[in-house]
């Protein structure tokens, strides 16, 4: 039987393991005891627990070393295999690994790659690629949305410097130090005690600080939020229209090989008919 029908064939084969549950969940267990390797390097521990934490450190990355050449088996177009945004992380991060720690030049460049190592549970789970991906294409929508909001903040920062740096020089005194008060005020951080202090000198100023919040806690948030779920809308949509893309393509796959082996199969039993 051909290759295209054989489930034992080498590349299907690397592929149902690469993408089965068990092997998914190994790797997802790795990830999360290196986290925990990690974690556990930033206490003062007993010599002998050190020595277990490094060799078990220097163990997940062999591991992560092997998870990597297997994927990298397991694709079927390994041109394209570093092409992929978060396979290029993964190797990065995995080659990264391999500094050597008692290299004391590299020693931080390696711890921080091993920290990045607990990053790559995203690059595992597809959910939590879906929301890095959509995230990175609303940048740009968001991008706008913030420079809108500079905008505001540097208008109203500009105001209350104005009228209130008499007040407090050390909240008002220039435009920088008021968008640094606006901040605060924007995250609600004790933005009330802000605004009493200025209301002993201007009754009204409430109306400034209302109307700031009504802007960026309300408005601009929402604003966010509406353009990062409607990319995420977009990115569903074009992940379902895929998915039945790639089932249509194996379908018709299967179909053709099943006709190929049907013809092959018609031809020897007329051979057969033939000779007898």
């Amino acid at each position: 039987m051909s290759a295209e029908l054989n489930p034992k064939s080498g590349l299907h084969q690397l592929r149902h393991i690469e993408s089965s549950k068990i092997f998914q969940g190994v790797v997802i267990t790795i990830i999360i005891l290196s986290a925990l390797t990690i974690g556990a390097k930033t206490y003062d521990l007993p010599t002998l627990v050190e020595s277990s934490l490094t060799v078990m450190d220097n163990a997940i990355t062999v591991f992560f070393l092997i998870e990597i050449l297997f994927r990298f088996a397991a694709c079927p177009d390994k041109k394209r295999f570093l092409f992929d945004g978060w396979n290029l992380f993964d190797t990065l991060v995995v080659v990264g690994s391999l500094i050597p720690l008692n290299n004391s030049e590299a020693v931080l460049l390696g711890r921080l790659l091993r920290v990045f190592r607990v990053l790559r549970l995203v690059s595992v789970v597809p959910e939590l690629r879906f929301l890095i991906n959509s995230l990175l294409k609303a940048i740009p929508r968001m991008g706008y949305i913030a420079l809108l909001m500079f905008i505001i903040f540097y208008i109203y920062a500009a105001m209350g410097s104005m009228f209130f740096a008499k007040v407090d020089e050390a909240l008002w005194g220039d435009v920088a130090i008021a968008m640094l008060t606006l901040f605060r005020v924007a995250t609600f951080e004790d933005w009330t005690d802000v605004m009493y202090a200025t209301m002993e000198a201007y009754p009204l100023s409430w109306i400034y600080y209302l109307t700031f919040i009504f802007l960026t806690a309300f408005v601009f948030l929402n604003m966010m939020i509406g353009a990062i779920l409607e990319v995420m809308g977009e990115e569903q949509n074009a992940r379902e229209a895929q998915r039945a893309h790639d089932e249509r393509d194996e379908m018709a796959r299967q179909l053709t090989a099943i006709q190929t082996q049907l013809n092959k199969l018609s031809t020897q039993i007329g051979a057969g008919s033939r000779q007898t």
